[in-house]
């Protein structure tokens, strides 16, 4: 069926036998269950893989697992907690708010006594008394503390031997398929290992409460009004994720209805805290689309509340000095409102302008932090070597790099043609350099994804892990803010990122032949894109006919 009929544009250069033969093994990968669905939706990802149509029929598929009987989660909940049901919660919905391929999850209200102090701690400390001036004359609000409300995450019995024997029948067909010509430079079998060890970890939900940890300690002292949920590492086992209820509208809506006054801020807030994960944290969510990403509104501390945490700072101990908090008291009300006003857009966006009168500021929160990304040394050399070749819009050797660094390069097909289309997108990223948000770093990565998957260049799926995360974020924000500007969301980040890489490198004695060359490229032309950009209404001609220091 591949190779029926002819390749058509409306099925982007596909055959119509193909696209008839992609939504019958869609259909059947939904008949086969929760973990072939879990395999369809991470296809859906590796665009250098597949062809476009396929990912795109493959990512509307929705992880719907079977619920569990209650009486399972009671077991588990008893065991871990060492009392009886009754006695651990306030309060607990039996009804599960949602159900996946390895865990369903519970609303609760905890007792009081099962909740540690720490818990209820703020996100955020000052190291100054004076610091708690920031986040009035910074426009810098702080995130909400935790309340008593928690999400219980729950295994499903015996998940693992469900995952181990779906996995083994997709590794004999991954062998199978890897039989037929020109199949080999896939490498499905290791995709497969790659594609088991993702669902394993996800086995054990510690790692995710570790994850969470780490991405509020990473974010504790920046300027975002970005949340995590905080786990209760104390009742969290292999088993069992307790963590932070969030009740919080998925951004899905905002994309859909408009934000209205907000769509600027949503869409800068949640790129500056991926460039951050990116750039300085080398700690990535591997999991942001649109449902993982949610939107909650908080007012910044008022003057009165100002004054007087800067008092309790002033005649405190240093270790015991504390942010002032965001007023989120009527933060559920307010996402009450909204999720009722959701079907109506026109009342949805009255009540988001309302919102911004009385001075509310959105909050993003990222949930379901169970998979992240995080370039190994080899790859980040890769990666910074790669924004060198861009830097000096250097595209063939750009290409020439990507096919030597790919897992396989051996099996690469006409390399010098792969590295002419690489020599042109970069030329194209040249002439527009200083042009404010016309560079759709969307539109160039899927050039370069589907370059790569016709030249059977494999790059490693961490690295193309990034590049999708890139391609979405970007998708999503301009969505809201269609004028976003990657490159200047990217400058500050970039700066301190530069100040953190010299001080590192002047203490190593590595200097600029180290991480930090790369760095020095790219920071300088974005610096100069960002100077020229605002003096020259049309900076464009300077690139183009190199009249702006040629040797750039």
């Amino acid at each position: 069926m591949l190779l029926v009929g002819k390749p058509e544009k409306k099925y982007q250069g596909d055959r119509w036998g193909a696209v008839w033969w992609y939504g019958l093994l869609v259909r059947k990968m939904e008949a086969a269950g929760p973990t072939f669905i879990k395999l369809s939706q991470w296809a859906a990802s590796r665009v250098d893989l597949f062809p476009s149509e396929l990912c795109d029929r493959l990512g509307a598929l929705h992880s719907r697992g079977k619920p569990h009987p209650l009486e399972h989660t009671k077991h588990v909940i008893e065991r871990v907690f060492q009392r009886p049901f009754d006695e651990v919660f306030e309060e607990f919905n039996e009804v599960p708010i949602g159900t996946g391929a390895i865990a369903q999850v519970y609303r609760a209200i905890l007792r009081r006594d099962l909740i540690p102090p720490s818990y209820l701690g703020p996100r955020r400390s000052r190291k100054t008394p004076t610091a708690a001036l920031g986040p009035v004359l910074l426009n810098d609000h702080p995130p909400s503390v935790p309340s008593a409300a928690v999400a219980i995450k729950i295994l499903h019995p015996d998940v693992s031997k469900l995952i181990s024997r779906d996995l083994a029948i997709m590794s004999f067909f991954a062998r199978l398929i890897s039989l037929f010509p020109g199949m080999h430079w896939l490498s499905l079998p290791q995709e497969v290992e790659v594609f088991g060890a993702m669902m394993f970890q996800q086995l054990d939900l510690r790692n995710e409460a570790e994850n969470l940890l780490t991405f509020e300690r990473n974010f504790s002292n920046r300027k975002l009004p970005v949340t995590f949920p905080r786990p209760l590492q104390e009742w969290s086992t292999r088993d069992i994720l307790v963590e932070e209820y969030e009740n919080a509208l998925p951004l899905e809506a905002f994309l859909r209805n408009g934000g209205g006054p907000y769509d600027d801020q949503l869409a800068t807030v949640g790129l500056d805290a991926f460039l951050h994960m990116l750039l300085l944290d080398n700690f990535v969510h591997s999991d942001l689309h649109p449902g993982n990403i949610l939107v909650k509104f908080t007012k910044p501390p008022s003057t009165k509340l100002l004054l007087k945490n800067v008092y309790h700072n002033l005649s405190s101990n240093k270790d015991e000095q504390q942010a002032p908090q965001a007023d989120d008291s009527d933060s559920d009300e307010i996402v009450s409102r909204l999720r009722a006003l959701a079907p109506s857009p026109c009342a949805w966006r009255a009540e988001l302008a309302r919102l911004d009168e009385a001075g509310y500021i959105p909050e993003i929160v990222f949930v379901d932090a169970g998979l992240v990304t995080t370039l190994d040394e080899r790859n980040r050399k890769n990666f910074l070597d790669l924004f060198r070749a861009v830097a000096e819009f250097d595209g063939y050797r750009t290409g020439q790099l990507m096919i030597e660094r790919s897992r396989s390069p051996e099996l690469a097909l006409d390399k010098e043609t792969f590295a002419l289309k690489m020599q042109h997108l970069v030329l194209n990223v040249k002439r527009k350099t200083f042009s404010l948000g016309q560079i759709k770093i969307s539109d160039l990565l899927t050039e370069v994804l589907k370059a790569v998957r016709q030249h059977h260049v494999k790059m490693e799926g961490d690295f193309i892990n990034t590049v999708i995360s890139i391609l979405l974020l970007e998708g999503i924000g301009r969505q809201l803010d269609p004028d976003l500007d990657l490159f200047a969301s990217a400058l500050p980040i970039l700066r301190q990122l530069g100040a953190q890489m010299a001080t590192r490198d002047s203490i190593t004695m590595e200097g600029p032949s180290g991480a930090l060359g790369p760095l020095l490229k790219v920071w300088v032309w974005v610096e100069a894109r960002s100077l020229i950009s605002s003096a020259i209404v049309n900076a464009d001609d300077l690139v183009k006919y190199d009249l702006l220091c040629p040797a750039i």
